[in-house]
């Protein structure tokens, strides 16, 4: 597999903090990982003997229950939970995290030489029911999968209504060369999985990863198959607790080695962990796809996210499950809503990347880029008729840096509107815009998909225009033409 990274914790950090061009303040922090296990269970630490603000940590916590109530949340630095609220040990559904546990067992499984991520699928025997694949489909190879690039557009069992809303027509991109988040492919590893190793992924994890390291709750049967008339290839959701997700990403963390063993091959969980493709970059660069795990985080949806560390990865799943690992600052950040029980919708990559912001910062790092609640907006915030004759006649411009970009809104006179996409400025919706009692700027648009009125409080400092939402972060950071 390719070892392109350093080898070694400690060499690693470094070359993290050197050859990604981390900046001064975050290569003060890139310390090596420390060899800190936790044992039954996991060892606690005070905020502030971890060096940690403990206020910034508590506005972390009261924006984690803001925008997910019934959330189970863990913070773990240098192997020790700094701070956890909510239930981290329920277990509950993991969604799309399953797939960044499959790709460990793939790791084990391609050393062992039991797979070869090059074979096609088509040599594997994998089809699927009618309509079956193409000869053209059929040479996906494993890694194409792997990456979901397979090309491969059949129905798949355990898809979001998004996921196959946003499938491509059967046969409108060759294997290879194009991403799309495709539960086809990770359905079908799980097939190929179990047909070379003969063994239910279930048992697999519970032998080489769950019992190795410790997981309190961890039990084979709490995986179960998903079967169904769309595709002969099966999901497997997995149920873990919070706590347990927290061991699996330390071992992540770690380069697969737990203590004294190495569970996955390091030079895997490196491949496995660099993104092959950038995802989703119509809402902003920065989040990747590497081997069923993310990269990285979207930095730009009209207006800063938030930075996260070089070298940081995830694993992403519906309905609010994150797991993040980020090596610079040797620590694992576990998120978890229980999609059992009814519970407030769950949040975006805005509100998300708000608590890491937070949360980071609470960890000393210095750039994680701006504040960008309303609290700390800088500018003007004008009262009804000044605001609107402030807007009227103006374009407002945003997301130069978006996949289509940049973005242009004209704010007419005569109250309408429009999206204008692209250099061209090509018109994709059109809309109304007023400015409400409350001194809000509010647009409706055309959209099929969503035909609401959306108001935001702005603030005016020059040409820079800025909209924040009801919860006080900013979504568009405009300029006015």
């Amino acid at each position: 597999m390719n070892d392109h990274r350093a080898i070694g914790a400690r060499l690693w950090v470094i070359v993290v903090a050197l050859g990604f061009g981390l900046t001064t303040a975050r290569a003060e922090q890139a310390n090596a990982i420390a060899d800190n296990f936790p044992g039954t269970a996991f060892e606690t630490i005070t905020p502030e003997a971890a060096g940690w603000s403990a206020e910034q940590l508590a506005a972390a916590k009261s924006w984690s229950l803001q925008i997910a109530p019934a959330a189970a949340v863990m913070i773990v630095q240098h192997g020790r939970v700094v701070a956890e609220w909510g239930d981290t040990a329920t277990k509950s559904n993991l969604h799309s995290i399953r797939k960044s546990l499959l790709s460990a067992l793939y790791g084990n499984a391609v050393e062992k030489h039991l797979i070869d991520p090059t074979a096609t699928i088509g040599s594997l025997g994998i089809d699927d029911n009618d309509p079956g694949l193409t000869e053209i489909e059929k040479t996906a190879t494993v890694v194409d999968l792997l990456k979901a690039r397979s090309g491969v557009y059949h129905a798949a069992l355990y898809e979001t209504p998004g996921m196959a809303k946003r499938r491509p027509a059967r046969g409108s991109h060759p294997p290879g060369t194009f991403w799309y988040y495709n539960n086809w492919d990770f359905n079908a590893l799980g097939t190929i999985y179990e047909q070379a190793t003969k063994q239910s992924i279930f048992d697999a994890f519970d032998q080489q990863i769950a019992h190795p390291i410790g997981m309190q709750d961890y039990v084979a049967s709490d995986g179960q198959y998903v079967s169904g008339k769309e595709s002969e290839h099966r999901a497997y959701p997995i149920r873990m607790s919070a706590r347990d997700l927290a061991r699996f990403a330390l071992l992540y963390l770690h380069e697969g080695r737990w203590k004294d063993r190495q569970l996955v091959p390091a030079s895997w969980v490196r491949e496995s962990t660099q993104a092959y493709s950038q995802a989703y970059t119509d809402a902003g660069p920065g989040l990747g796809y590497a081997y069923l795990w993310w990269t990285g985080f979207i930095t730009e949806m009209g207006a800063p996210v938030v930075k996260m560390p070089p070298g940081s990865f995830e694993g992403i799943g519906y309905e609010g499950q994150w797991a993040f690992v980020i090596p610079a600052l040797d620590l694992v950040i576990i998120h978890r809503i229980n999609s059992d029980f009814p519970h407030k919708r769950e949040p975006d990559f805005r509100q998300m990347g708000r608590l890491l912001w937070l949360i980071l910062t609470a960890a000393g790092d210095k750039d994680a880029g701006p504040d960008i609640s309303l609290a700390h907006a800088t500018g003007q915030r004008l009262d009804g008729e000044a605001l609107k004759a402030a807007l009227s006649g103006k374009t407002l411009v945003f997301g130069r840096n978006l996949e289509r970009g940049p973005r242009a809104w004209p704010t007419r006179a005569d109250g309408t509107t429009s999206v204008l996409v692209g250099p061209e400025r090509e018109e994709r919706f059109t809309g109304t815009w007023r400015i409400d009692d409350r001194s809000r700027y509010c647009r409706t648009l055309n959209d099929p998909t969503d035909s609401a009125e959306h108001c935001f409080v702005v603030v005016v400092n020059g040409a820079t225009v800025k909209l924040f939402d009801g919860e006080g972060l900013m979504r568009f950071d405009m300029r006015a033409e």
